[in-house]
């Protein structure tokens, strides 16, 4: 059966607890941290599943070519069509989904992208700068965003230049969900979803230090999934929340749905 992506969620993970980007400890001759990455995805009939659990190489990021062999990987398992990819801090990835799902739209994690702007600020603003920030992510579109983000800059760009930096870098990405309604914005808006996952398998971590092998990790992480969700009550909230997102997806890619009957 064809799955037709409505929404996929990547993160780099699993994060340890006092660590920015995602490590787990693997032994490889020596014991180093070692990247791993973990996507969900949402199907037209709401159902939202772990795709995959994939190991990455230590260092700053990974390459084009790995995330390419990735999405090639998911579109071979049956990925019909990605409607859009939320992602956050994975270098590449933007670059690199369209040549394997030519219309995807990547839509940058905005939560992320605030909770990044105060690390480059006092404690002592953040209040004040959480609330100016709040007309550029609530904006009715695009147009209005940037109007509400330029007297942002006004009012902060002197003190924190790196925070016009940081927005300015992303606004690509993070502008597309502001065109659509507010059931679609809140799905999109983060990776909540794999924050949860990752929580999971953080606790799953901690309690085993380092792993021999990329494959003793990997077998944790793969447990965790399994016990996700035992009585699928998740799920069933999940779906109850699924039809207005679906009726908005239905008028927006009304080119790329599937027949009704196919749902």
């Amino acid at each position: 059966m064809e799955l037709a992506a409505a929404g996929l969620a990547l993160r780099r993970g699993v994060r340890r607890r006092h660590l920015i980007i995602g490590q787990v400890k693997v032994r490889d001759g020596a014991v180093a941290n070692r990247p791993f990455y973990a996507a969900i995805g949402v199907d037209l009939r709401g159902h939202r599943d772990v795709l995959g659990i994939w190991a990455g190489t230590p260092g700053a990021g990974e390459s084009s070519k790995f995330w390419i062999s990735i999405l090639t990987e998911l579109k071979n398992r049956g990925v019909a069509d990605i409607f859009y990819l939320v992602c956050d801090g994975l270098k590449g990835m933007p670059d690199s989904v369209n040549t394997i799902f030519t219309d995807t739209i990547v839509q940058t994690c905005v939560v992320h992208l605030i909770r990044n702007t105060f690390k480059y600020s006092s404690k002592r603003y953040w209040a004040e700068i959480a609330r100016d920030l709040k007309p550029v992510y609530t904006a009715v579109n695009a147009d209005a965003a940037a109007a509400a983000f330029e007297a942002f800059e006004e009012k902060w760009a002197g003190k924190y230049p790196a925070i016009s930096k940081l927005w300015r870098n992303a606004w690509d990405n993070f502008v597309p969900f502001l065109d659509l309604d507010i059931e679609i914005r809140n799905l999109l808006s983060s990776t909540n979803a794999i924050e949860s996952l990752n929580a999971r398998f953080r606790k799953a971590i901690d309690a085993r230090g380092h792993f021999p092998n990329e494959q003793a990790a990997m077998k944790v992480l793969y447990l965790a999934v399994r016990s996700l969700d035992p009585k699928g009550t998740g799920q069933r909230r999940w779906i109850t929340r699924w039809k207005p997102i679906l009726n908005v997806l239905a008028v927006s890619f009304h080119d790329r749905m599937p027949e009704a009957a196919n749902l």
